[in-house]
């Protein structure tokens, strides 16, 4: 005998949400249900999966595993009552989408009224996050796909590239620099650099492509910002220098603060993608995404 679906979704839901009458309501259904269905699926494999206690529960190695495997194999069901539902009309009903914050704001507004244009069955469900999140949510199958920004490490993952995004340095606009057409990576060195908090892909990006070590203030956490409109407010404040990615600049994010934006020498550039689970049924609507997206 096999486990079901139903007993892997017991157990699922039991690590996700760490106490089985919160599973059970997640699952709709009663806790002694939900406890008997893990019971079964115990009798199944052999071994227990939880060990009980007053207290609560831990998983045991077994069932750590099973938990893994199991959203493995959940994540593949969905995909695959998904492609039946869209079988021959593309991006159709539910698509799950993850987007990094420092794309979302400046690269939605423009996308979405064409996604709705071309594609009017389309229920786009969005979630904005960090990367490492969003990856972490598309592995387990809580989303369809993700436009993030590279280099990130997407093992287990495919991806089209939608466009090239060129890294800019904002500065207050009576700052020495001001006069320069351009600025390089040695010139910000000595410079009151404020970057976004950690978590963010843009910081890494920005100084691994300058070659530059993070601020000391910054990596005791005084100067750091959550959002780029942020930002570029403690930028205009005088507080230092940043980096900006130029389709943020593009959109007007640099327009309501006293802030000088200028290119870096040899314009460094990180790449836009759409990303999706290796083998996803999703990857000719996650190919049409990025197509789109460019097309825009």
């Amino acid at each position: 005998m096999l486990p079901t679906l139903r007993q892997l979704q017991y157990l699922k839901l039991l690590a996700d949400h760490g106490s089985f009458s919160r599973a059970a309501e997640a699952a709709h259904v009663t806790q002694p249900t939900l406890s008997a269905g893990v019971q079964e699926l115990e009798k199944i494999l052999g071994a227990p999966v939880v060990d009980r206690a007053r207290a609560g529960f831990i998983l045991t190695p077994v069932g750590e595993e099973a938990v893994r495997r199991a959203g493995d194999i959940l994540a593949q069901t969905q995909d695959l009552v998904q492609a039946a539902k869209s079988a021959g009309q593309p991006l159709s009903g539910r698509f799950r989408l993850g987007v990094i914050p420092t794309v979302a704001p400046f690269l939605l507004p423009r996308a979405l009224p064409l996604l709705r244009e071309r594609f009017p069955e389309l229920r786009l469900y969005l979630r904005e996050d960090q990367t490492h999140r969003l990856i972490a949510a598309l592995k387990s199958g809580a989303l369809d796909a993700a436009l993030v920004a590279l280099p990130y490490e997407l093992a287990g993952l495919e991806f089209e590239p939608v466009f090239d995004d060129e890294l800019l340095v904002a500065m207050p606009p009576n700052h020495a620099l001001v006069g320069s057409s351009s600025v390089s990576p040695d010139q910000l060195r000595d410079q009151d650099l404020i970057l976004l908090e950690d978590g963010h892909c843009l910081r890494e990006h920005a100084l691994s492509a300058c070659g530059l070590e993070p601020p000391k203030a910054d990596t005791d956490g005084a100067f750091a910002a959550t959002s780029l409109p942020t930002l570029v407010q403690m930028v205009g404040s005088g507080l230092g220098m940043t980096f900006l990615p130029a389709m943020a600049v593009a959109a007007g994010l640099a327009d309501h603060a006293p802030v000088a934006v200028r290119h870096l020498e040899k314009e460094p550039r990180r790449e836009i993608v759409v990303c999706w689970r290796a083998g996803s049924s999703r990857r000719a609507e996650g190919r049409l995404l990025a197509e789109t997206l460019r097309a825009g």
